[in-house]
């Protein structure tokens, strides 16, 4: 299997494409929804891509730190938006994060923690850096057996459990703890021939104390 950050830098040109193909934008709509943004507030995309995130926050007037392991996800990032006060951009893991302990109002990952090492120590790292009264918003797949996922678009967890994700939550620190279903799908057809997968979406957030 091919490393995440290989394929990552390969596929960045053609990102904004593919994503097209994989979820809607509503999924983005619903995360937004379950955090109660405010404009003029300060937002974290963590493994922000090439800003799917980040484009629906500056829609509804917040300012963003982009935060990426791929330096070519970043930029193309820059291409569509600039080097303005709006947006910073920043190299960085999920597991280790290139920000303040609570600096920011509102952390969003998605589809970002089914290719991290470890995806507790990334929800504890978004969770350090969120202010108290910020939230952390996750919107990722739930379990599945689609193995072409992990060897084609080099996955690293096949979804997750929705208890495991709640317990992964409150055990970083975090109150007021929800998890619920998109209500889409994240759809993909193998490169090979050997399937097409759909899996249901869950958007989970809590609430620094």
């Amino acid at each position: 299997m091919r490393d995440s950050r290989q394929y990552f830098q390969t596929v960045a040109p053609q990102w904004d494409i593919m994503r097209t193909s994989f979820f809607p934008e509503s999924v983005r709509e619903k995360a937004m929804d379950a955090a109660g943004l405010e404009p003029g507030r300060l937002a974290a995309d963590i493994g922000a891509g090439s800003g799917f995130v980040t484009e629906g926050l500056l829609r509804r007037g917040l300012r963003v730190i982009a935060v990426d392991r791929s330096k070519a996800m970043l930029e193309e990032m820059r291409r569509k938006f600039g080097d303005g006060a709006a947006v910073e951009y920043r190299i960085g893991e999920a597991e280790s994060l290139p920000l303040e302990d609570r600096s920011v109002d509102y952390v969003f990952a998605n589809m970002c923690l089914h290719h991290v090492e470890s995806p507790f120590a990334a929800i504890r790292e978004m969770a350090r850096i969120v202010k108290p009264g910020g939230r952390l918003i996750i919107t990722d797949l739930d379990r599945h057996d689609f193995e072409f996922l992990r060897m084609e678009h080099c996955d690293r967890w096949m979804g997750f459990d929705r208890p495991d994700v709640v317990r992964w939550l409150a055990e970083a620190g975090l109150v007021d703890v929800k998890i619920d279903c998109v209500g889409e799908n994240c759809c993909a057809a193998s490169q090979s021939g050997c399937g097409e997968a759909a899996v249901s979406i869950f958007v989970a957030c809590g609430m620094n104390p």
